[in-house]
């Protein structure tokens, strides 16, 4: 289904699927080129600090804009830090930053109860996670037991200190970072941990002319460049309400069921090759944040549709910390990233 296809108006179930509505496209268009127009700005904020990696601020973005989490992946000197640092920068929120060590304590994360002999009571001390935008800097370098303190924040918004329940302030992002190359001293997120983040961006080196760029911009006289604000949070959570007003055809969320289903049954899709090679495939999250992350997209490019351009854009950054290979699949050297785009190539476009 390609622009062209679509009318200005369309029959299309509601965003939750329990009546049948109208949707006028070309309204829902110009809404959204109206709302979206921040994003032109807060991109150019970034374009100051950050020397290429586009798809990395797109993907930043997309995580925003969806109500998701983020987790960067990335040899040292990606500017993976700066970059995160540079968007809460954009936006006039609370901002704290975790650097994830060995000796961590799950309470130096989300608070505990201290005591006070003055008052000869306990009272709660919040923890950094208190925050809009919380930068998990370096996640896999501290156990199990400290990554797991996020888990209730990131899915139910909140945090439970000594039987007490707070709510986490709007907007909430966490934005973790992890290097993929070090061994010692590093422990791997569980699935059930991982999983919680909608996507897992994996970066790569900059261009050679990016690079003599950065090397200017560094050992330059003038002070390194900052990000101003041009965002406020209620911009941000009306953004996030009208994300979810972008249209998506039953053909498009077809698609994402395929695509989903084929990591886990793949010789439903002739793709019995790899059969042997994924261990388990991507959980119902991956649906549900496949279609977020392509509605976002579309939202970043000022469209009021879902193309099936903008779900492969998004796929394999929702999929690839998602499936679980075998032990074939390393003898043959085959990685999540193949396994995806021969999933991307074989199942059927609508």
């Amino acid at each position: 289904m390609n622009t062209e296809e679509m009318n200005d108006t369309t029959e299309t179930p509601s965003n939750q699927g329990a009546t049948t509505g109208t949707v006028d496209i070309k309204a829902l268009n110009e809404k959204i080129q109206k709302e979206s127009a921040f994003v032109k700005l807060v991109k150019l904020e970034m374009e100051k600090v950050i020397i290429g990696q586009h798809d990395m601020v797109d993907k930043l973005l997309i995580a925003l804009l969806a109500d998701g989490h983020i987790l960067l992946e990335g040899v040292p000197g990606l500017a993976k830090t700066l970059a995160i640092k540079a968007l809460a920068g954009c936006i006039n929120v609370d901002f704290s930053r975790v650097q994830f060590t060995p000796d961590l304590l799950p309470a130096d994360v989300v608070g505990t109860m201290v005591y006070s002999p003055k008052d000869q009571g306990f009272s709660v001390k919040k923890g950094p996670v208190f925050a809009n935008f919380v930068l998990a800097d370096e996640i896999n370098r501290a156990p199990a037991k400290v990554q797991s303190a996020l888990l209730e924040a990131m899915q139910e918004r909140q945090v439970t200190i000594g039987g007490d329940t707070f709510k986490l302030p709007e907007p909430f992002l966490v934005l973790a970072t992890q290097n993929p190359i070090e061994q010692e001293g590093t422990y791997p997120l569980p699935e059930a941990q991982v999983d919680r983040f909608m996507l897992k961006v994996v970066l790569d080196y900059p261009k050679k002319d990016e690079e003599s760029m950065i090397i200017r911009n560094n050992v330059s006289l003038a002070p390194f460049p900052k990000t101003k604000n041009v965002v406020n949070p209620d911009q941000i959570i009306q953004a996030r309400n009208i994300v979810r007003e972008v249209y998506m055809d039953e053909k498009i969320e077809r698609y994402i069921v395929d695509l989903v289903y084929a990591t886990r049954n793949p010789e439903d899709y002739n793709l019995n090759n790899l059969k042997e090679l994924i261990g388990f495939g991507a959980s119902p999250r991956a649906s549900i944040s496949m279609a977020m992350a392509a509605k976002a997209f579309a939202f970043i490019n000022q469209r009021g549709f879902v193309i099936p351009e903008d779900v492969r854009a998004v796929a394999p950054d929702v999929m690839r910390h998602r499936i679980g290979l075998t032990y074939e699949a390393e003898a043959e050297n085959v990685s999540v990233g193949d396994v995806i785009q021969q999933v991307l190539n074989t199942v059927e476009v609508p």
